[in-house]
């Protein structure tokens, strides 16, 4: 009967005790690549959209991290150019159909051909209403970084060159669904193996990365750049050249259970490198003057990802959602508060610079660093030019989620 008596926050600490002891992290980041952003052909003239019921206004105070906002309050929603994101919602929409709140503007998008960004304009003001994201002490700023698909060179033989392994999922991961036991705990896993009859952590990433590589013959397979390989590990996913020339693609397939740690944040504490310097690029430079210092630097992020292969296509790396990312109108997002799949409108600017980036995004993916109410990190697309933008990005932004109108806001975020 002690359970019966145990408040909700009494549960919630006790199973997040549990998760520390053994190891626990919500479901990690699933980056991968991207769909050229190319306008959907519209070979007959686009309808009109059917006319949408109006949801009722609601209370701010109803939606924890959402206040009701108006097109008019979206930096730049006039200058976009709307129909270069049409492809990206269409790819949303592949994730959501589904959904019963998501049913009527899905099914009206399967119906639309828009030809222009007035149209596209149209039918989003059409079909939505705005509502812009808060933190929860109020404030409407918040950070917005950026990601990408790297290429990275390997082999599927180990050699004196290729001799940094990239994992497959290990048999004796164990992942437990705690909503199974509580279902206030909804996106929260347990990861760990078994030692006996007890369930203990999984291995962390200085225990994987030793000399007695416990993980032997799960490999699936070899690069030649260990750096290149974490942040392969960061980004979620990307492709290997090998030797022959071929492409292997490879993304997120699970993760040891341990949160993640920045290594930039690691190195300006130690004083190795400056605030300013600790980007991606700045990080690879440091790495590359201080190889004796590799090993420990990268092992204080305990985090450690598990790939997949996947199929090689021209296709963008699957997000969270299930679908293709877009280059450059795809977001991952906390989806603790913004629903996977969702249209949002990002207001931040250009990495290292002042200059308005203002633009319609979908949010079909997660991270493991991507927590908080206003907290995106921008999807660059493919390759070393992608990857440069995504080095440098670590903006201010804010960001307006669009919701259905004919959608039962106030119920759906509850079930949240």
């Amino acid at each position: 009967m002690a359970y019966f008596r145990m408040t909700y926050l009494t549960r919630v600490n006790l199973a997040l005790s549990l998760l520390l002891l053994a190891g626990c992290a919500t479901t990690p980041p699933v980056n991968l690549p991207v769909v050229q952003d190319k306008p959907i052909p519209a070979p007959i003239p686009a309808p009109v959209c059917p006319p949408v019921p109006v949801s009722p206004v609601v209370e701010p105070s109803v939606m924890p991290n959402l206040r009701v906002a108006g097109w008019d309050s979206l930096p730049g929603w006039h200058d976009d150019k709307l129909l270069a994101a049409w492809g990206a919602w269409v790819q949303s929409c592949a994730g959501l159909q589904s959904k019963v709140d998501w049913k009527p503007v899905c099914a009206a998008t399967a119906q639309f051909k828009p030809q222009n960004d007035d149209e596209v304009r149209a039918f989003f003001e059409t079909w939505f209403s705005v509502y812009q994201s808060a933190q929860v002490d109020g404030k409407t700023d918040g950070l917005v970084t950026g990601y990408y698909e790297p290429l990275l060179r390997g082999s599927l033989q180990a050699s004196a060159k290729y001799n940094v392994p990239l994992y497959g999922v290990p048999k004796d991961l164990l992942t437990v669904d705690l909503s199974a036991i509580y279902p206030e705990l909804k996106n929260m896993r347990l990861r760990g193996r078994l030692e006996g009859n007890k369930i203990v952590p999984y291995l962390n990433r200085s225990q994987i990365d030793g000399k007695q590589s416990p993980l032997a013959g799960n490999e699936l397979v070899w690069v030649d750049n260990a750096v290149e390989a974490f942040f392969l590990q960061i980004q979620g996913s990307g492709r290997v050249q090998l030797a022959d020339g071929s492409m292997l693609r490879v993304g997120y397939a699970d993760q040891n259970g341990y949160p993640y740690r920045s290594i930039g944040r690691v190195l300006a504490d130690r004083g190795e490198l400056s605030l300013a310097q600790t980007s991606m690029q700045g990080i690879k430079a440091w790495a590359q003057k201080n190889p004796s210092k590799l090993f420990d630097i990268l092992a204080q992020n305990p985090s450690f990802i598990f790939f997949k292969i996947l199929p090689n296509n021209d296709a963008g790396p699957l997000g969270a959602l299930g679908v293709p990312l877009t280059t450059e109108r795809s977001i991952a997002v906390d989806a603790r508060a913004i629903p996977l799949g969702a249209p949002v409108w990002l207001a931040t600017t250009v990495p290292s610079s002042a200059t308005p980036l203002n633009r319609l995004m979908m949010a079909q993916d997660t991270g493991g660093a991507i927590r908080g109410n206003v907290r995106a990190d921008f999807f660059w697309g493919f390759g070393d030019a992608a990857g440069k933008q995504a080095g440098m990005m670590k903006q201010s932004g804010q960001m307006w989620i669009l919701l259905p109108k004919t959608m039962d806001v106030p119920t759906v975020l509850a079930k949240r």
